[in-house]
């Protein structure tokens, strides 16, 4: 698991986790079952904010649509959302998922040479292709918290975290919480299990750098599963968890700071 990912790469994870995700939904008795991990949505309130998702990033990609200029907005962005929903029946939101998520994967699949910037929450700038990484992780993160709601198996490949992290970290340094990240001077070396992605977070007052160009010398080295890496980042799982569960272990002159960090985040 190294290298780089191809926009093929990318637009075939989307397909494969989009599926995943509606057949799981799709399978649900209770529609208005309440989903955990999230701001009071029931499961179609979870359908219907992921269905809306693939045709956001499309008129994005073409420098249209809407996009919140601070990350702290975007929940207030998704109530709306939520609250004005065309429909709440099932079988018409997965259906308008799937053909809005084909209409942008042919988009992308025919995007030129150069590949389209758009604008994304938070006011970040970020590579039309590899933003699927993100929605890839509204299939994958939103499927968990519907699998966890009806006691269903989960499961998500290794190599598509890595797809989800890639995109995840254009977007990151605008969700950095103002207020618990407040006057923060620190370096993180994370390393994901089983392959050769590495990152280094630095810190200085507050802000955030992903991979300097001239690092500091690391405070905390931390070695995580991917998926353990992917579920805490989001705040579905405990850092505390992933330690005691052996699926995170960190270590250097302030170990201590890395069950900290998801805490110096917005929820996700």
């Amino acid at each position: 698991m190294t290298g780089m990912f191809s926009r093929f790469d990318y637009t075939d994870a989307a397909l494969t986790t989009g599926e995943r995700f509606l057949e799981l939904v799709e399978g649900v008795d209770e529609p208005e079952t309440r989903v955990p991990d999230t701001p009071g949505w029931t499961l179609v309130d979870c359908l219907g904010h992921v269905a809306l998702a693939p045709t956001r990033f499309l008129e994005l990609a073409r420098g249209e649509g809407e996009w919140c200029r601070q990350a702290v907005d975007v929940p207030d962005f998704n109530a709306k959302q939520i609250a004005n929903l065309p429909t709440r029946e099932v079988s018409v939101l997965a259906r308008q998922l799937r053909e809005d998520l084909d209409t942008l994967v042919d988009a992308v699949s025919h995007f030129n040479a150069q590949v389209p910037k758009m604008r994304f929450d938070g006011d970040r700038l970020i590579r039309a292709d590899a933003a699927l990484g993100i929605l890839i992780g509204e299939f994958v993160v939103h499927g968990f918290d519907v699998a966890r709601a009806i006691g269903a198996r989960w499961w998500v490949e290794p190599e598509v975290v890595l797809m989800i992290v890639r995109g995840r970290q254009q977007i990151l340094p605008s969700w950095v919480d103002t207020t618990t990240a407040a006057g923060h001077q620190a370096t993180y070396d994370i390393r994901l299990r089983g392959c050769s992605e590495r990152y280094v977070y630095e810190f200085t007052d507050g802000e955030l750098v992903i991979n300097p160009d001239e690092p500091r010398r690391p405070d905390v080295h931390i070695s995580v599963d991917p998926t353990a890496a992917l579920l805490t980042g989001y705040g579905r799982l405990s850092p505390t968890w992933a330690a005691l569960t052996g699926r995170a272990f960190a270590w250097g002159s302030k170990p201590w700071l890395a069950p900290r960090l998801a805490s110096k985040f917005l929820p996700a």
